[in-house]
């Protein structure tokens, strides 16, 4: 355990001296070495974490520091770090050393956060359960013999066995908010455009966002406020320099909650629902209004999303030639049959399937009736939110039908596995934030977690709630 709550109480004991940055960041590097059997890092970046813990241990004497001074953390290995492995935890870029850094991470290290490592994930973040890595699976620290999560798997793993204070993630269907239920953490998939997505390798474009994974809220919003923003190297960020992240817990009463009933139906495990129904029956005992709603196109959600977010991986993939870096095959008689057999031999069989698809509904004939189709089908859904946040300012909704699953137990079932994010796709088809609140665990022990979701730009209502669950209901 941390001798600490959350960052402001780690800060104000790193400046009176009851706890030393250096040695804190030697507790995480040994939790990170006990714990190899977790599989949560590619890689550990020890001698700059101990560097930069020196440096930060003297800024701090000094009084000049920055707003996350001697906070820890871990990077999902999506994300470029100059001069360290990008891997995506695929064959294809091994060996791949990234030549900058991403924004939300500069943002972070210009802050005086320690970047200790690159977490494992799904392959190009595409999985629900981080089986698909190049690198072997990511285990539960809840119960090895069960999933983390996917695709950000490594990060929720990390920040939920002490191997860090927060962990960086994205999320282009769920992959934060899905993995921070199954490992008992909160996860934030922020307003899409909200955060740069500058130096993150692109899986579908339109979808995906960069995220915190805490155990607290509090890191959580501390971690907002830095890496959220304009940022002129990415043509589709938020167009204000700064974003306002200030919310009073005491008027937590004063939001509506919306209660979306097709996410209360069959599928659901019992367990989960009866969780989230006691949040949800304290919450009006204590004085809050909360309603039923409808969000009749949920159910198309999935399809949706699996063909509009394969086509765009289909079009960001074919720079994945073998040709330019990364890995290249040493077997065929010309250049067509190198470009074949490094992508064969590279991809693993989830990002094939999923370019395949993608191909498949943007070729000529099925264009129209797939492709179109979909995205008609995003508008509406974006549509039926906008109407809803016209009469409510939160939505409560399970954050996933099941606890974690065991290892093995989707992976030959593609369909069983996308359906794990039925629940958080709809955000992401309509580029509104969601958030992940551990609320217990199952009669096997396995965490249990709540999603909380607001209109474009409004995280402060979820930090609203979030906060006032986490003091007053959670204890």
């Amino acid at each position: 355990m941390k001798d600490y709550k959350d960052h402001s109480d780690k800060l104000n004991k790193l400046k009176s001296g009851q706890l030393k940055l250096t040695q804190n960041v030697e507790k995480f590097l040994s939790q990170i070495n006990k714990n190899k059997l977790l599989n949560a890092f590619n890689f550990v970046i020890e001698q700059e974490a101990k560097n930069r813990a020196v440096l930060v241990e003297k800024k701090l004497k000094s009084g000049k520091y920055g707003k996350l001074a001697g906070m820890v953390i871990a990077v999902k290995d999506v994300l470029s770090i100059k001069d360290h492995p990008l891997t995506c935890s695929s064959k294809i870029l091994n060996n791949f050393n990234s030549l900058y850094t991403a924004t939300a991470v500069q943002k972070l290290i210009d802050e005086d956060a320690i970047i200790i490592g690159k977490t494992n994930c799904d392959e190009f973040a595409m999985g629900s359960s981080n089986e698909n890595s190049a690198f072997g699976p990511v285990l539960n620290p809840h119960n090895t013999q069960y999933v983390s999560g996917g695709s950000s798997g490594g990060s929720a793993a990390a920040v939920a066995a002490n191997l860090c204070d927060v962990a960086i993630g994205s999320d282009t269907g769920g992959s934060i908010r899905q993995p921070a239920a199954f490992c008992g953490v909160y996860g934030l998939k922020p307003t899409y455009g909200l955060v740069s997505r500058y130096g993150l390798t692109a899986y579908a474009s339109s979808f995906d966002s960069i995220g915190p994974f805490a155990q607290n809220i509090d890191d959580i919003f501390r971690v907002m406020e830095v890496i959220s923003g304009w940022d002129e190297k990415d043509s589709t960020s938020f167009k204000s320099k700064t974003f306002d992240f200030a919310f009073s817990e005491q008027n937590a009463i004063s939001v509506k909650i919306g209660i979306p009933k097709e996410y209360f139906g069959e599928g659901l495990d019992p367990e989960i629902n009866e969780k989230i129904q006691n949040i949800i029956s304290t919450l009006k005992e204590k004085g809050f209004q909360v309603s039923e709603v409808s969000l009749p196109l949920s159910e198309y959600s999935i399809a949706a999303y699996y063909i509009l977010a394969t086509a765009e991986a289909s079009s960001n993939f074919a720079r994945y030639d073998g040709a330019r870096y990364g890995f290249r095959s040493t077997e065929g008689k010309d250049l067509t049959d190198m470009y074949m057999n490094s992508r064969t031999e590279g991809f693993g069989k989830e990002v094939k399937r999923r370019i395949m698809l993608g191909t498949y509904v943007l070729s000529a004939g099925y264009y129209d009736a797939y492709y179109k189709q979909a995205q008609k089908v995003r508008r509406l859904i974006k549509q039926d939110f906008d109407k809803i946040f016209t009469q409510v300012d939160l939505l409560i909704t399970p954050t996933t039908p099941t606890a974690a699953f065991k290892l093995g137990e989707k992976s030959n079932d593609p369909l069983q596995m996308y359906l794990s994010d039925i629940y958080t796709v709809p955000a992401n088809l309509a580029g509104i934030p969601g958030m992940n609140i551990p609320v217990g665990k199952s009669s096997t022990e396995l965490p249990i977690g709540m999603q909380v979701l607001s209109q474009k730009f409004e995280e402060n209502k979820i930090f609203m709630l979030a906060k006032y669950i986490q003091n007053e209901i959670s204890g």
